[in-house]
């Protein structure tokens, strides 16, 4: 029997927002909006889930005069989307 695929994780533009910090140190909200085209308002619902989870740590300061908002994968995080590749892989590998 097939495991379930993670509910949180299973959303496409959460998916796409670990997908981008898995790869890097942070990286802050005007990159990952750019990278997926998601709306403001929409990625920061996703971003407060995601965070709610314990899956990103975000940041909130000013560059400058600027508002800045960074996001960085938490090791729950990055350990909840090792195991959604991997169930991933379960329901498209042959048996």
């Amino acid at each position: 029997m097939l495991k379930p695929l993670n509910p949180l994780l299973h959303s496409e533009l959460r998916l796409a927002i670990v997908s981008i910090l898995v790869g890097v140190e942070e990286a802050d909200f005007v990159y990952i909006r750019k990278e997926t085209g998601a709306t403001a308002g929409n990625l920061s619902v996703q971003i407060d889930k995601l965070q709610k989870a314990g899956y990103i740590d975000v940041d909130k300061g000013f560059r400058g005069k600027m508002p800045r908002t960074t996001c960085r994968l938490t090791e729950v995080g990055r350990k909840a989307f090792s195991d959604y590749v991997e169930t991933l892989r379960e329901y498209i590998e042959p048996r």
